[in-house]
């Protein structure tokens, strides 16, 4: 179980989409990869979620997040080998333990919290909240919001993640992610 959750080491710019659910994330991440000629790696869990509600309604449960941290990394080591000096994440299991805070009181598995830590990106592209909230069967907490946005950034602050914050409509942050990246790959360059 625990390879199920290791990142193998590639020669990529990594860039992962992060921040709370509706604020743009897998829009910019297909721009993102179409921009730099690459692939993108969807969030795991949207599907795996979205086939679960479907059959019983329930949109999440602690008992989930394993599968979807191992899922989301057979995902991302799979699509890295297909990519183009960028590798564009549309999550991370950073992301996955936020969400595991702030939907079960705390609880998050050892392992987890491990490869939430031990997996490395170059950088992160923290999306604001400053877009219109999007309705669908998985999206719960439009009134927390604020809440959840402070937690995905303090994350990054705890960890100690690279990040740059992303506001404005989707050419804006599509603007200031290019320069980021660009940066990036210029000092791999040189």
């Amino acid at each position: 179980m625990e390879e199920d959750l290791k990142q193998q080491a590639v020669n990529l710019v990594k860039v992962v989409l992060f921040g709370p659910e509706s604020t743009g994330k897998t829009t910019l991440a297909r721009m993102l990869a179409e921009h730099y000629e690459t692939v993108w790696v969807p969030e795991f869990a949207r599907d795996y979620l979205q086939e679960k509600f479907d059959r019983t309604q329930i949109i999440c449960e602690y008992s989930d997040l394993l599968p979807i941290a191992q899922g989301q990394m057979r995902l991302e080591n799979e699509l890295a080998a297909e990519a183009n000096r960028v590798l564009v994440c549309d999550t991370d299991l950073l992301e996955t333990m936020v969400y595991s805070q702030q939907y079960y009181d705390g609880q998050l598995d050892p392992l987890l919290a491990k490869y939430a830590q031990l997996n490395t990106y170059d950088l992160y592209l923290l999306t604001d909240i400053d877009v219109p909230w999007e309705v669908d069967d998985l999206r719960d907490r439009p009134h927390q919001r604020e809440e959840m946005f402070k937690a995905f950034e303090q994350a990054l602050i705890d960890f100690d993640r690279h990040y740059v914050l992303l506001t404005g409509d989707k050419e804006q942050r599509m603007e200031k992610a290019i320069l980021q990246i660009d940066q990036l790959l210029e000092k791999r360059s040189g």
